[in-house]
């Protein structure tokens, strides 16, 4: 009876996975969970885990013959190697769709593989997209829900229920209002929602922290004149949404790559990332290739962790690679493949490191690759295979992409925003909350759901991927490389850093995932 339940048990655990076992592979499977040495619910996420991840695997079917191969790797990997499992690197073209069902009120993943070249529709659809998430936030805060019952008073202002812009017409008094700001002419202001557009007056809005450009979504009170202009009073941004709330909303979704976990998994994971005390991941940014004086700086910052009791789990080399934008005009290739080789050749001179730790390479915007489109893919293959000559178990990752270590979610972007948002900005930002323009920025992110809220006119975004820029569920961790100055920013359980330019400043950032913990560096 209880090698029957046994049985149950794994045969259940694959199939939430998608995995189906023959007699004999169930077999093997309860064997090795349950007389190995590790305990079983350990050897059972163990199994699931490679399983997952194994590129042998051309079924859903699994024999025998596939469970035992798997097994022996899973024996076979030690506690290091193991440990490198846990940290996923996910691509921004792998990353699924979260959209919001305005009629179920529910969350879904859409399915099916997107074009690289979206339709007209495509465009329309992920404006719409972006606001529906940010809606169904809104109608789950309990500041602007409609109230209960006749008379209720939300605050001390009122009622904060949102009025559809459709509705403003033959409506007295001040009202809150949820719109995308578009300039339509020069200096003239629209709202927009799903029903109606409709002229605003934001000359004397008070407005709150954040840069408010252009196709950013905002929530304004004020009300609406005989003219049938809006005049706003007060501005901001939609409420953030906690991650645990989040999490609970998207409940049963693939968040990332490959099957949801269940909350078992979630709660085993999140305990195993608190005991992973020594796992560090280095970060930095701009590491010019073509430059001897960053070479050096980067060979002494290998020395250093190299001569450490533990080195580094990751070390995130984030671009650009050169020091001016490579292309076709500008550029001998030829001279930058070589450079990517020296690259390899230098990490490969630190056996410690070379063994011991992962390299996850971003492109940069000025680096070889597609026209300056968002989400850019990883580095092309030419250069690429420079490094894993010396490196193979370097990782080229897309710009931007999502690491997860163990339950941790932390998104990697290299992107000179802070200069970009300040200069299409449409009014002051407010300096009544904070004067850090870096703070100002990753409130525009995390409010926004979004990496990069700009115009198309401004930064050009592949209608098809949009969502993968999309910062919904809220995440652990933001890394945004910038040539801004370093900075550390905690805001409302998100930690946001940006390593600073190490070409220019020879500033860096090491990062502790299981504490959280910043370590401001530099060389």
């Amino acid at each position: 009876m209880e090698q029957q339940r046994r049985m149950k048990t794994v045969q259940q655990k694959f199939r939430m996975k998608g995995f189906t076992l023959t007699l004999d592979a169930l077999k093997a499977a309860v064997a090795f969970i349950y007389q190995s040495s590790l305990d079983p619910i350990d050897a059972l996420e163990s199994l699931l885990a490679s399983t997952d991840d194994h590129p042998s695997l051309k079924s859903n079917m699994l024999d025998k013959t596939t469970v035992e191969t798997i097994i022996a790797e899973v024996k076979g990997l030690d506690d290091h190697t193991q440990g490198r499992r846990v940290l996923q690197v996910v691509d921004a073209f792998n990353i699924p769709k979260i959209c919001f069902d305005p009629a179920r009120k529910i969350l879904y993943t859409q399915p099916g593989n997107f074009p690289l070249h979206g339709e007209a529709q495509a465009k329309a659809s992920f404006y719409r997209e972006r606001f529906l998430l940010l809606q169904q936030r809104i109608l789950k805060d309990k500041y602007f829900a409609k109230p209960a019952f006749e008379g209720h008073v939300s605050s001390q202002f009122g009622s904060c229920e949102i009025t559809p812009l459709q509705s403003l017409v033959g409506c007295t008094g001040n009202r809150w209002v949820m719109g995308v700001i578009l300039q339509v002419e020069d200096g003239r202001f629209h709202l927009e929602d799903m029903s109606a557009v409709v002229p605003v007056d934001i000359s004397e809005a008070k407005i709150t922290a954040g840069f408010f450009t252009e196709n950013s979504v905002v929530l304004a009170e004020g009300e609406l004149l005989v003219n049938g202009v809006f005049k706003v009073y007060t501005m901001g941004f939609p409420p953030l949404e906690r991650r645990q709330t989040s999490l609970r909303s998207a409940a049963g979704l693939s968040l990332l790559a490959g099957p949801p976990l269940t909350m078992e998994e979630f709660v085993r994971l999140e305990k195993l990332e608190k005991q992973a005390v020594n796992d560090m991941f280095v970060v930095l940014s701009d590491v010019w290739l073509d430059s001897e004086e960053t070479m050096g700086k980067l060979e002494e910052v290998l020395d250093g962790y190299e001569s450490m009791e533990v080195v580094p789990s990751l070390f995130v080399l984030l671009g650009n690679f050169c020091s001016y934008p490579c292309n076709l005009a500008s550029h001998d290739f030829a001279e930058l493949r070589e450079q990517f080789s020296r690259l390899g050749s230098l990490i490969a001179s630190h056996p410690r490191i070379k063994d011991g730790s992962q390299f996850l390479l971003v492109p940069g915007p000025g680096d070889p690759g597609p026209s300056n489109v968002l989400p850019r893919p990883a580095l092309p293959k030419y250069f690429t295979k420079e490094v894993l000559k010396h490196v193979p178990n370097a990782i080229f990752g897309s710009n931007p992409c999502r690491i997860r270590f163990y339950a941790q979610d932390l998104v990697v972007f290299r992107e000179d925003l802070q200069y970009r948002m300040r200069r299409s900005c449409i009014c002051t930002p407010s300096e009544e909350e904070t004067n850090d323009p870096f703070e100002h920025l990753v409130v525009t992110m995390l409010h926004q759901n979004h990496l990069c809220p700009l115009p198309l006119t401004t930064q050009p975004i592949n209608w098809s991927f949009d969502h993968a820029l999309s910062l919904y569920p809220t995440p652990d961790t933001i890394i945004l490389g910038d040539r801004a100055a370093q900075n550390v920013i905690a805001y409302m359980g998100v930690t946001c850093f940006n390593p600073g330019s190490f070409a220019n400043d020879g500033t860096f950032i090491a990062y502790r995932p299981a504490t959280r913990e910043v370590e401001v560096s530099a060389v």
